[in-house]
């Protein structure tokens, strides 16, 4: 009578043969031979691996003949699975082919650029797909190109920039943004009347989020504080929030440009919330506050957004 250890140690031999034949099937393909190349284990050991080794070796296969990133055939795009050997075993992970090294490399920069509440699209805009189609524009385009110049040089008053409803103010200032960042310059773009909502919301937030917002926003090396007078508008958010920004930008000389359909005259207006006198003396200190960090400059274009 067969005890349950010979009969364990029969099923586990026939497993094995089972394997090793299948193993040895697949040694011919010049793909399996060319991962195993990269295995330094015994052949016994190897045997129950063959399955995922298979699976290397038809993503190597893959690999070998793939002319882009939009061709890539494998599970996971722009990666092959590789074998790792660690303490006599075999750990499959995935690495990044030379056409996804490539493109990491080169949209590394974007990891500078920070968005809140703003399309992901922004992180595209790119100065020569800027159109140059009337004369406020190329003013604009003129300035950013200048400031990129001098950057690190004598830095220019950053922007601000007025204009109509989807004349592309917000994907110009992106456009600079996004080039800034090549010399490793972080930023961050924020819609200005989610933000406000948003910092609203978390008031009573266990996470402290509200603060980290806040000062993440505050201290941004460079800051897009766009459509500025879109806003629904309460004291809180002029004098707490947004004159706070500005004063710590101000003392600190940090970079802060605006996007708005309002010129600086109706901005103040619009920051005024009441006919009271204080109250158009805090507009106006908010006022003196951008213009002390901003240039103006009016875009006048058709709607891009249609």
């Amino acid at each position: 009578m067969i005890t349950l250890k010979e009969g364990l140690e029969k099923q586990n031999l026939k497993i094995n043969n089972s394997l090793k034949v299948d193993f040895n099937k697949k040694l011919n393909n010049p793909y399996f031979s060319l991962v195993l190349e990269k295995i330094d284990l015994e052949e016994n050991k190897l045997y129950k691996y063959t399955s995922r080794i298979k699976d290397c070796a038809n993503e190597e296969q893959n690999c070998q003949n793939c002319k882009g990133l939009c061709f890539c055939k494998n599970e996971m795009k722009g990666y092959k699975l590789i074998p790792n050997v660690l303490d006599n075993k075999i750990n499959f992970e995935y690495e990044a082919c030379s056409y996804m090294k490539k493109n990491l490399k080169e949209t590394s920069f974007l990891n500078n650029i920070k968005l809140y509440n703003e399309p992901s699209e922004l992180k595209n805009a790119r100065i020569k797909d800027i159109y140059v189609d009337d004369k406020s524009r190329v003013e604009v385009i003129k300035y950013i190109n200048d400031y990129i110049k001098n950057y690190n040089k004598d830095r220019l008053k950053a922007l601000y920039l007025t204009g109509s409803f989807g004349s592309g103010k917000t994907y110009l200032i992106s456009a600079l943004f996004n080039e800034l960042a090549k010399q490793n310059v972080s930023s961050v773009i924020v819609y200005f009347p989610e933000f406000l909502r948003t910092l609203k919301s978390s008031f009573n937030d266990i996470e402290n989020s509200y603060n980290e917002r806040f000062n993440y926003v505050k201290n941004a090396k460079l800051l897009l504080i766009d459509d500025i007078g879109a806003e629904n508008l309460t004291t809180w958010g002029r004098d707490e929030i947004l004159g706070t920004i500005l004063q710590y930008r101000m003392q600190e000389n940090l970079p802060t440009f605006f996007t708005s359909n309002l010129n600086m005259k109706e901005l103040e207006e619009h920051l005024s919330i009441t006919t009271s006198s204080s109250d158009k003396v805090k507009a106006r200190r908010i006022i003196e506050r951008i213009k002390y960090l901003t240039d103006e400059m009016t875009l006048i274009g058709i709607n891009r957004r249609k």
